[in-house]
Protein backbone atom coordinates (compact mmCIF):
# COMPACT_ATOMS: atom_id res chain seq x y z
CA UNK A 1 0.00 0.00 0.00
CA UNK A 2 1.47 3.36 -0.84
CA UNK A 3 -0.22 5.94 1.18
CA UNK A 4 -0.57 6.60 5.10
CA UNK A 5 -3.64 6.15 6.69
CA UNK A 6 -5.04 6.98 9.82
CA UNK A 7 -3.08 4.41 11.42
CA UNK A 8 0.48 6.15 10.77
CA UNK A 9 -0.45 9.75 12.35
CA UNK A 10 -0.16 11.29 15.48
CA UNK A 11 -3.89 12.47 15.75
CA UNK A 12 -3.77 13.71 19.46
CA UNK A 13 -4.50 17.35 19.93
CA UNK A 14 -4.22 18.07 16.09
CA UNK A 15 -6.75 19.79 13.45
CA UNK A 16 -7.44 17.13 11.15
CA UNK A 17 -8.95 18.75 7.68
CA UNK A 18 -11.03 15.71 6.27
CA UNK A 19 -12.07 15.49 3.28
CA UNK A 20 -14.99 13.73 2.82
CA UNK A 21 -18.03 13.37 -0.01
CA UNK A 22 -21.47 14.31 1.87
CA UNK A 23 -23.35 14.95 -1.67
CA UNK A 24 -26.36 13.74 -0.76
CA UNK A 25 -29.76 13.57 -2.63
CA UNK A 26 -31.67 16.04 -1.08
CA UNK A 27 -35.88 15.98 -1.30
CA UNK A 28 -37.98 18.91 0.42
CA UNK A 29 -34.73 19.90 2.60
CA UNK A 30 -33.99 16.56 3.94
CA UNK A 31 -31.68 13.48 3.09
CA UNK A 32 -33.50 11.36 0.94
CA UNK A 33 -30.50 8.79 1.08
CA UNK A 34 -27.47 9.12 3.64
CA UNK A 35 -25.18 6.43 2.49
CA UNK A 36 -22.61 8.71 1.47
CA UNK A 37 -23.65 10.29 5.26
CA UNK A 38 -23.00 6.71 7.00
CA UNK A 39 -19.52 5.78 4.67
CA UNK A 40 -17.89 9.26 6.59
CA UNK A 41 -18.05 7.96 10.34
CA UNK A 42 -15.68 5.70 10.72
CA UNK A 43 -13.10 8.26 9.56
CA UNK A 44 -14.59 10.43 12.17
CA UNK A 45 -15.50 8.26 15.02
CA UNK A 46 -11.47 7.28 14.91
CA UNK A 47 -10.25 10.53 15.03
CA UNK A 48 -12.55 12.09 17.76
CA UNK A 49 -11.24 8.70 19.49
CA UNK A 50 -7.69 9.24 19.35
CA UNK A 51 -8.11 12.99 20.60
CA UNK A 52 -8.21 14.66 17.09
CA UNK A 53 -10.42 17.17 15.69
CA UNK A 54 -11.76 16.15 12.63
CA UNK A 55 -12.68 19.79 10.58
CA UNK A 56 -15.19 18.76 7.35
CA UNK A 57 -14.40 19.53 3.97
CA UNK A 58 -17.05 19.20 1.06
CA UNK A 59 -18.33 20.19 -2.08
CA UNK A 60 -22.33 19.93 -2.95
CA UNK A 61 -23.48 20.46 -6.14
CA UNK A 62 -22.25 22.34 -9.25
CA UNK A 63 -22.39 26.21 -8.00
CA UNK A 64 -19.67 27.38 -10.46
CA UNK A 65 -17.50 28.99 -7.90
CA UNK A 66 -20.80 31.04 -6.94
CA UNK A 67 -22.40 30.89 -3.70
CA UNK A 68 -25.51 29.62 -4.20
CA UNK A 69 -27.63 29.68 -1.16
CA UNK A 70 -29.11 26.38 -2.19
CA UNK A 71 -26.12 24.24 -2.30
CA UNK A 72 -25.02 25.11 1.13
CA UNK A 73 -23.87 22.53 3.20
CA UNK A 74 -25.70 23.68 6.59
CA UNK A 75 -28.52 21.91 5.86
CA UNK A 76 -26.70 19.07 6.76
CA UNK A 77 -25.71 19.45 10.19
CA UNK A 78 -27.88 17.80 11.76
CA UNK A 79 -28.35 15.03 9.84
CA UNK A 80 -24.24 14.77 10.50
CA UNK A 81 -25.05 15.28 14.25
CA UNK A 82 -26.62 11.89 14.57
CA UNK A 83 -25.15 10.12 11.77
CA UNK A 84 -21.72 11.17 14.32
CA UNK A 85 -23.48 10.93 17.38
CA UNK A 86 -21.33 14.18 18.30
CA UNK A 87 -21.94 18.24 17.96
CA UNK A 88 -21.40 19.35 14.75
CA UNK A 89 -20.53 23.31 14.34
CA UNK A 90 -21.29 24.78 11.22
CA UNK A 91 -18.93 28.00 9.98
CA UNK A 92 -20.49 29.57 6.27
CA UNK A 93 -16.64 29.55 4.97
CA UNK A 94 -13.96 27.30 4.25
CA UNK A 95 -11.17 29.82 4.42
CA UNK A 96 -10.91 33.36 5.44
CA UNK A 97 -11.52 35.10 9.09
CA UNK A 98 -14.79 32.74 9.78
CA UNK A 99 -13.19 29.74 9.34
CA UNK A 100 -9.86 30.46 11.56
CA UNK A 101 -12.40 31.87 14.50
CA UNK A 102 -14.09 28.51 13.89
CA UNK A 103 -11.33 26.57 13.80
CA UNK A 104 -9.87 28.46 17.35
CA UNK A 105 -13.71 28.38 18.82
CA UNK A 106 -14.05 24.10 18.13
CA UNK A 107 -13.69 22.22 21.66
CA UNK A 108 -12.43 18.83 22.01
CA UNK A 109 -15.15 16.13 20.84
CA UNK A 110 -16.74 18.63 18.82
CA UNK A 111 -16.63 18.25 14.44
CA UNK A 112 -16.91 21.76 12.31
CA UNK A 113 -18.31 21.61 9.04
CA UNK A 114 -17.06 24.17 7.01
CA UNK A 115 -19.10 25.59 3.67
CA UNK A 116 -18.77 24.16 -0.05
CA UNK A 117 -15.48 24.28 -0.90
CA UNK A 118 -17.40 25.00 -5.05
CA UNK A 119 -18.57 28.32 -3.68
CA UNK A 120 -14.91 29.23 -4.46
CA UNK A 121 -13.85 29.31 -7.92
CA UNK A 122 -9.91 28.25 -6.95
CA UNK A 123 -11.65 24.50 -6.02
CA UNK A 124 -12.12 23.62 -9.48
CA UNK A 125 -8.96 25.70 -10.86
CA UNK A 126 -6.67 23.51 -7.98
CA UNK A 127 -6.07 27.04 -6.79
CA UNK A 128 -2.84 26.77 -5.13
CA UNK A 129 -3.21 30.11 -3.22
CA UNK A 130 -7.37 28.88 -1.85
CA UNK A 131 -5.50 25.74 -0.86
CA UNK A 132 -3.21 27.43 1.17
CA UNK A 133 -5.85 29.67 2.83
CA UNK A 134 -7.44 25.92 3.62
CA UNK A 135 -4.13 24.66 5.47
CA UNK A 136 -3.45 27.45 7.54
CA UNK A 137 -6.78 25.58 9.55
CA UNK A 138 -5.56 22.14 9.88
CA UNK A 139 -1.91 20.20 11.08
CA UNK A 140 -2.87 17.11 9.24
CA UNK A 141 -5.07 16.49 5.41
CA UNK A 142 -7.09 13.74 5.35
CA UNK A 143 -8.92 12.32 2.25
CA UNK A 144 -11.56 10.34 2.80
CA UNK A 145 -13.44 11.34 -0.35
CA UNK A 146 -12.49 8.38 -2.88
CA UNK A 147 -15.46 9.62 -5.70
CA UNK A 148 -13.66 12.98 -5.93
CA UNK A 149 -10.27 11.11 -6.03
CA UNK A 150 -10.43 11.32 -10.45
CA UNK A 151 -10.60 15.69 -9.85
CA UNK A 152 -7.43 17.73 -9.15
CA UNK A 153 -9.13 20.18 -6.86
CA UNK A 154 -7.94 22.58 -4.76
CA UNK A 155 -9.28 20.12 -1.89
CA UNK A 156 -8.52 17.18 -3.19
CA UNK A 157 -5.10 17.43 -4.65
CA UNK A 158 -3.00 21.24 -3.79
CA UNK A 159 -3.98 20.48 -0.53
CA UNK A 160 -2.51 17.14 0.01
CA UNK A 161 1.03 18.77 -1.20
CA UNK A 162 0.95 20.95 1.72
CA UNK A 163 0.28 19.00 5.14
CA UNK A 164 1.08 15.65 6.45
CA UNK A 165 -1.62 13.65 4.24
CA UNK A 166 -3.35 10.26 4.66
CA UNK A 167 -5.91 8.01 3.38
CA UNK A 168 -9.24 7.61 5.42
CA UNK A 169 -11.11 5.08 6.24
CA UNK A 170 -13.82 5.07 3.21
CA UNK A 171 -10.32 5.77 0.74
CA UNK A 172 -8.64 2.90 2.91
CA UNK A 173 -10.86 0.59 1.68
CA UNK A 174 -11.95 1.40 -1.99
CA UNK A 175 -8.10 1.40 -2.69
CA UNK A 176 -8.14 -1.97 -0.81
CA UNK A 177 -10.56 -3.29 -3.11
CA UNK A 178 -9.42 -2.43 -6.35
CA UNK A 179 -6.05 -2.62 -5.64
CA UNK A 180 -7.02 -6.65 -4.94
CA UNK A 181 -9.14 -7.03 -7.74
CA UNK A 182 -7.42 -5.36 -10.64
CA UNK A 183 -3.54 -4.82 -9.10
CA UNK A 184 -2.82 -8.14 -7.41
CA UNK A 185 -6.01 -10.69 -7.79
CA UNK A 186 -6.57 -13.90 -6.83
CA UNK A 187 -7.51 -16.01 -10.22
CA UNK A 188 -9.34 -16.51 -12.35
CA UNK A 189 -10.75 -12.89 -12.39
CA UNK A 190 -14.18 -12.49 -14.27
CA UNK A 191 -15.39 -8.80 -15.23
CA UNK A 192 -19.08 -8.12 -16.08
CA UNK A 193 -19.18 -5.12 -17.74
CA UNK A 194 -22.82 -3.95 -18.93
CA UNK A 195 -25.12 -0.50 -20.01
CA UNK A 196 -25.84 1.26 -22.87
CA UNK A 197 -23.14 2.15 -24.94
CA UNK A 198 -19.44 0.57 -25.91
CA UNK A 199 -18.16 4.55 -26.82
CA UNK A 200 -18.54 5.24 -23.27
CA UNK A 201 -16.31 2.19 -22.12
CA UNK A 202 -13.77 2.09 -24.67
CA UNK A 203 -10.93 2.36 -22.43
CA UNK A 204 -12.36 0.24 -19.70
CA UNK A 205 -12.86 -2.35 -21.81
CA UNK A 206 -9.00 -1.65 -23.37
CA UNK A 207 -7.89 -1.92 -20.10
CA UNK A 208 -9.95 -5.23 -18.81
CA UNK A 209 -9.57 -7.80 -21.58
CA UNK A 210 -5.73 -7.47 -20.44
CA UNK A 211 -5.69 -7.92 -16.77
CA UNK A 212 -9.04 -10.06 -16.47
CA UNK A 213 -9.76 -13.68 -17.91
CA UNK A 214 -12.96 -13.88 -18.55
CA UNK A 215 -15.01 -10.53 -19.59
CA UNK A 216 -19.10 -10.86 -19.52
CA UNK A 217 -20.52 -7.74 -22.01
CA UNK A 218 -24.21 -7.42 -21.51
CA UNK A 219 -27.03 -4.82 -21.68
CA UNK A 220 -26.98 -2.24 -25.07
CA UNK A 221 -22.98 -2.63 -25.27
CA UNK A 222 -23.39 -6.36 -26.30
CA UNK A 223 -26.13 -5.40 -29.14
CA UNK A 224 -22.99 -3.44 -30.82
CA UNK A 225 -20.84 -6.74 -30.47
CA UNK A 226 -23.56 -9.01 -31.81
CA UNK A 227 -24.15 -6.67 -34.81
CA UNK A 228 -19.92 -6.80 -35.00
CA UNK A 229 -20.45 -10.48 -35.41
CA UNK A 230 -22.72 -9.79 -38.63
CA UNK A 231 -26.10 -10.91 -36.57
CA UNK A 232 -29.16 -8.78 -37.09
CA UNK A 233 -29.90 -6.63 -33.76
CA UNK A 234 -33.76 -5.62 -35.36
CA UNK A 235 -34.59 -2.15 -33.57
CA UNK A 236 -31.82 -2.61 -30.35
CA UNK A 237 -29.77 -0.07 -28.79
CA UNK A 238 -26.74 -0.36 -30.76
CA UNK A 239 -23.81 1.66 -31.77
CA UNK A 240 -23.46 0.24 -35.55
CA UNK A 241 -20.50 2.92 -36.16
CA UNK A 242 -18.57 0.93 -33.29
CA UNK A 243 -18.71 -2.59 -34.70
CA UNK A 244 -15.09 -2.17 -35.77
CA UNK A 245 -13.84 -1.04 -32.71
CA UNK A 246 -15.79 -4.16 -31.04
CA UNK A 247 -14.24 -6.42 -33.43
CA UNK A 248 -10.62 -4.66 -32.30
CA UNK A 249 -11.80 -5.25 -28.77
CA UNK A 250 -12.34 -8.86 -29.41
CA UNK A 251 -9.04 -9.53 -31.06
CA UNK A 252 -7.45 -7.85 -28.38
CA UNK A 253 -8.79 -10.20 -25.94
CA UNK A 254 -8.09 -13.00 -27.97
CA UNK A 255 -3.38 -12.13 -28.04
CA UNK A 256 -4.35 -11.36 -23.94
CA UNK A 257 -5.70 -14.69 -23.63
CA UNK A 258 -8.70 -13.21 -22.42
CA UNK A 259 -12.76 -15.04 -22.85
CA UNK A 260 -15.34 -12.42 -23.83
CA UNK A 261 -18.42 -13.98 -23.08
CA UNK A 262 -21.74 -12.63 -25.04
CA UNK A 263 -25.11 -13.48 -24.86
CA UNK A 264 -25.89 -16.68 -26.50
CA UNK A 265 -29.96 -16.23 -26.16
CA UNK A 266 -31.71 -12.88 -25.54
CA UNK A 267 -35.39 -11.62 -24.65
CA UNK A 268 -36.63 -9.40 -27.17
CA UNK A 269 -39.80 -7.30 -27.49
CA UNK A 270 -41.50 -4.84 -29.39
CA UNK A 271 -42.21 -2.14 -26.85
CA UNK A 272 -39.83 -0.91 -24.26
CA UNK A 273 -41.89 -0.72 -21.13
CA UNK A 274 -42.58 -3.04 -18.14
CA UNK A 275 -44.31 -6.10 -18.70
CA UNK A 276 -44.01 -5.78 -22.14
CA UNK A 277 -44.74 -9.06 -24.39
CA UNK A 278 -41.55 -10.93 -25.15
CA UNK A 279 -39.95 -13.91 -26.24
CA UNK A 280 -36.77 -15.68 -25.91
CA UNK A 281 -34.98 -16.13 -29.09
CA UNK A 282 -30.80 -17.52 -29.97
CA UNK A 283 -28.63 -14.17 -30.07
CA UNK A 284 -28.12 -14.59 -34.17
CA UNK A 285 -32.27 -14.49 -34.51
CA UNK A 286 -33.83 -11.08 -33.04
CA UNK A 287 -36.42 -10.46 -34.93
CA UNK A 288 -36.24 -7.13 -36.86
CA UNK A 289 -39.25 -5.59 -35.40
CA UNK A 290 -37.86 -6.46 -32.23
CA UNK A 291 -35.24 -5.01 -29.66
CA UNK A 292 -33.09 -7.38 -27.31
CA UNK A 293 -33.83 -6.11 -23.94
CA UNK A 294 -32.20 -8.89 -21.66
CA UNK A 295 -29.80 -11.54 -21.74
CA UNK A 296 -31.70 -15.11 -21.58
CA UNK A 297 -31.68 -18.12 -19.41
CA UNK A 298 -28.63 -19.86 -21.21
CA UNK A 299 -26.42 -16.96 -21.02
CA UNK A 300 -27.49 -16.98 -17.67
CA UNK A 301 -26.25 -20.56 -17.11
CA UNK A 302 -22.89 -19.73 -18.63
CA UNK A 303 -22.23 -16.65 -16.85
CA UNK A 304 -23.01 -18.92 -13.41
CA UNK A 305 -20.62 -21.32 -14.54
CA UNK A 306 -17.85 -19.05 -15.27
CA UNK A 307 -18.73 -17.68 -11.99
CA UNK A 308 -18.36 -20.78 -9.97
CA UNK A 309 -14.99 -21.08 -11.61
CA UNK A 310 -13.52 -17.53 -11.01
CA UNK A 311 -11.84 -16.56 -7.63
CA UNK A 312 -12.51 -12.78 -8.08
CA UNK A 313 -15.18 -10.54 -9.85
CA UNK A 314 -15.21 -7.20 -10.83
CA UNK A 315 -19.09 -5.87 -12.02
CA UNK A 316 -19.81 -2.47 -13.62
CA UNK A 317 -23.31 -2.38 -15.18
CA UNK A 318 -26.55 -4.26 -15.72
CA UNK A 319 -27.14 -7.14 -17.97
CA UNK A 320 -30.38 -5.65 -19.35
CA UNK A 321 -32.92 -3.22 -19.07
CA UNK A 322 -32.94 -3.98 -14.92
CA UNK A 323 -35.38 -0.85 -14.70
CA UNK A 324 -38.12 -2.79 -16.39
CA UNK A 325 -39.36 -6.24 -15.10
CA UNK A 326 -39.22 -8.48 -16.43
CA UNK A 327 -36.05 -7.40 -18.05
CA UNK A 328 -33.98 -7.11 -14.99
CA UNK A 329 -33.98 -11.32 -14.90
CA UNK A 330 -30.23 -11.55 -16.13
CA UNK A 331 -28.82 -8.80 -13.77
CA UNK A 332 -30.77 -10.64 -11.04
CA UNK A 333 -30.00 -14.31 -11.05
CA UNK A 334 -26.47 -13.13 -12.22
CA UNK A 335 -25.94 -10.92 -9.36
CA UNK A 336 -27.58 -13.24 -6.94
CA UNK A 337 -25.36 -16.12 -8.15
CA UNK A 338 -22.12 -13.67 -7.21
CA UNK A 339 -23.23 -12.68 -3.53
CA UNK A 340 -24.14 -16.63 -3.15
CA UNK A 341 -20.73 -17.69 -4.09
CA UNK A 342 -19.13 -14.41 -1.94
CA UNK A 343 -20.95 -15.15 0.98
CA UNK A 344 -19.82 -19.11 0.87
CA UNK A 345 -16.14 -17.61 0.58
CA UNK A 346 -15.11 -19.09 -2.63
CA UNK A 347 -15.12 -15.43 -4.46
CA UNK A 348 -14.10 -11.94 -4.12
CA UNK A 349 -16.67 -9.56 -5.77
CA UNK A 350 -16.23 -5.89 -6.35
CA UNK A 351 -19.30 -3.52 -8.04
CA UNK A 352 -19.15 -0.03 -8.18
CA UNK A 353 -20.20 2.70 -10.73
CA UNK A 354 -22.93 3.92 -12.88
CA UNK A 355 -26.04 2.16 -12.28
CA UNK A 356 -24.31 -0.84 -10.85
CA UNK A 357 -25.19 -0.13 -7.31
CA UNK A 358 -29.14 0.31 -8.04
CA UNK A 359 -28.80 -2.36 -9.63
CA UNK A 360 -27.90 -4.97 -7.36
CA UNK A 361 -29.41 -3.48 -4.49
CA UNK A 362 -32.74 -4.34 -6.45
CA UNK A 363 -31.43 -7.96 -6.93
CA UNK A 364 -30.93 -7.84 -3.21
CA UNK A 365 -27.49 -9.05 -3.86
CA UNK A 366 -25.39 -5.97 -2.98
CA UNK A 367 -25.26 -6.51 1.01
CA UNK A 368 -23.50 -10.03 -0.41
CA UNK A 369 -20.50 -8.34 -2.25
CA UNK A 370 -17.35 -8.25 -1.01
CA UNK A 371 -17.31 -4.63 -1.63
CA UNK A 372 -19.77 -1.66 -3.04
CA UNK A 373 -17.75 1.60 -4.48
CA UNK A 374 -20.51 4.31 -4.22
CA UNK A 375 -17.90 6.71 -6.73
CA UNK A 376 -18.90 6.82 -10.03
CA UNK A 377 -16.32 8.50 -12.55
CA UNK A 378 -13.70 7.67 -9.97
CA UNK A 379 -14.07 3.72 -9.93
CA UNK A 380 -14.46 3.74 -13.81
CA UNK A 381 -11.24 5.98 -13.81
CA UNK A 382 -9.19 3.53 -11.67
CA UNK A 383 -10.70 0.60 -13.42
CA UNK A 384 -9.54 2.12 -16.95
CA UNK A 385 -6.03 1.94 -15.37
CA UNK A 386 -5.71 5.81 -14.80
CA UNK A 387 -3.93 7.85 -12.75
CA UNK A 388 -6.53 9.68 -9.90
CA UNK A 389 -5.23 12.52 -9.11
CA UNK A 390 -6.52 12.73 -5.32
CA UNK A 391 -5.08 9.22 -4.83
CA UNK A 392 -1.27 10.30 -6.21
CA UNK A 393 -1.10 13.24 -3.78
CA UNK A 394 -1.20 10.47 -1.31
CA UNK A 395 1.18 8.27 -2.56
CA UNK A 396 4.22 8.21 0.24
Amino acid sequence: MGWNTLDDMELGGKKVLLRVDINVPMENGQVSDDTRIRRVVPSVADILAQGGSPILLAHFGRPKGQVVPDMSLRPLQAPLEVAFGAPVVFCADCRGPAAQAAVAALQPGQILLLENTRFHSGEEKNDAALAAEIAELGDIYCNDAFSAAHRAHASTEALAQLLPACAGRLMQAELSALEGALAQPKRPVMAVVGGAKVSSKLELLGNLVEKVDHLVIGGGMANTFLAAQGHDVGKSLCEHDMTGTALEIMAKAETAGCQILLPSDVVVARAFKAGAANETVAANACPADAMILDAGPATVKAMAAVLAASKTLIWNGPMGAFELPPFDAATNAAAQTAAALTKSGALISVAGGGDTVAALNQANAADDFSYISTAGGAFLEWMEGKTLPGVAALTR
